[in-house]
């Protein structure tokens, strides 16, 4: 089931998205599907006369986990960590689909990660591997923008990692996915750059879903960000960037600077 967030004239709704490519329609649901459950209406529209928002604005946080690819940390010249390398975005990071990534003023290195997202569905903390199935709530693609040379000054990665619109999600959470081995692509002004599979994690989701719990107390809309796999580059102005994974659909964003 896709679970998408979207407009018609000013509020946003949550709707299920159904039908082939290119003829999709949106039923309105009723509520908030992570606390209301999902109860559709008899309101539909064409998905071409919405626009589609972040399918989530994560109303504690968003969870990065860095160097989970082999070949994408040693492409940056750094080494495996013993343990999963975590981090956080602030929620106002997130964006949605065709919305413009604005790059900061203090960087001129910033650049793309294609990642496989987790959005947890339920309150819960130090979840085993086995048990990690009954609290997501599903799946979205996300582009995990880092200022390069914000990451090597600093001595964290908030600035890198956190700016305004650097989190983009999208186009909305698929809720029925085998996550084990799904490929993750990503497209810079339609020249294919990343090329990957969640089968060359160091880390599956299930494992990693299980750690960042024993980390955090994990919230209804919380994401967890994967990791990326090889083949990461930098964006300017002007450029469009796009994530695309199997299973759950295409995030594109065009890149500005202010």
């Amino acid at each position: 089931m896709r679970i998408a967030r979207f407009v018609v004239d000013s509020d946003p709704l949550y709707g299920v998205v159904e039908g082939d490519t290119g003829s999709e329609v949106v039923t309105v649901i009723h509520g908030d599907p992570f606390f209301s459950g999902v109860e559709r209406t008899s309101v539909r529209h064409k998905l071409e006369d919405v626009r589609l928002l972040a399918p989530i604005i994560p109303r504690s946080k968003v969870i990065g986990v860095g160097r989970n690819f082999v070949e994408h940390a040693h492409e940056l010249g750094n080494e495996i960590p013993a343990q999963p390398l975590l981090f956080l975005k602030p929620n106002t990071a997130v964006v949605g689909p065709n919305d413009p990534v604005v790059l900061p003023e203090f960087s001129e290195e910033v650049s793309f990660e294609a990642e496989l997202c987790v959005v947890i569905g339920r309150i819960c903390k130090d979840v085993p591997e086995d048990r990690v199935d009954d609290v997501i709530f599903g799946y979205t693609c996300g582009n995990d923008l880092t200022a390069r040379d914000v990451q090597k000054s600093d001595l964290q990665w908030t600035r890198a990692k956190g700016f305004d619109t650097s989190a983009p999600l999208g186009p909305w959470i698929e809720t029925e996915l085998d996550p084990e081995d799904i490929r993750i692509q990503a497209r810079l002004n339609g020249e294919l750059r990343q090329d990957g599979s969640t089968s060359q994690m160091i880390r599956g989701v299930r494992e990693l879903v299980s750690v960042v719990s024993q980390a955090f107390t994990l919230l209804p809309g919380d994401v967890i960000m994967t990791g990326t796999p090889a083949g990461v580059g930098l964006v300017s102005p002007g450029d469009r960037i796009e994530v695309e994974i199997e299973g759950i659909g295409r995030l594109s964003n065009p890149i500005v600077r202010r």
